[in-house]
């Protein structure tokens, strides 16, 4: 009995050390690397994101919402960006290096969310008056 314990242990052990290893060098490779806001924002216009996903990353007709908050981590945006293949064109580090798309990525982050819409008078005044209809 207690060597059957003793290798059920042993095998949960190995397997946890097993799942963590692999994690820990995925955490390494997807940190996000650091980026300049204020030159990110140059190369969003630069570049023209903003035509389809707004001027702060807000989303438009033809782009999503990609900030505030940012929906992807870096590995993805990173990947995604580089290999898109609908709508959006790649953009290759041709295009866009490495250290651009992380300052892009750094804009993007500091971009404030929208405050809620409960906290702006005008937009209550109108919810109250829309109750008032039905």
């Amino acid at each position: 009995m207690r060597v059957r314990l003793l290798r059920t242990f042993a095998a949960i052990a190995a397997l946890l050390v097993g799942a963590l290893v692999p994690s820990s060098a995925i955490t390494a490779q997807g940190a996000v690397p650091a980026g300049d806001a204020a030159s990110g924002k140059a190369k969003f216009d630069r570049v023209g994101c903003w035509q389809c996903h707004g001027r702060q990353g807000q989303g438009g007709r033809e782009g999503p919402r990609i900030a505030s908050p940012v929906p992807m981590a870096w590995p993805a945006l990173s990947s995604f960006v580089r290999t898109a293949k609908r709508n959006m064109p790649p953009y290759t580090e041709a295009v866009l290096s490495d250290k651009e798309l992380a300052d892009i990525y750094a804009y993007l982050r500091s971009i404030p969310p929208a405050p809620d819409f409960t906290t702006i008078p005008l937009l209550n005044g109108m919810m109250g008056t829309a109750r008032g209809l039905r």
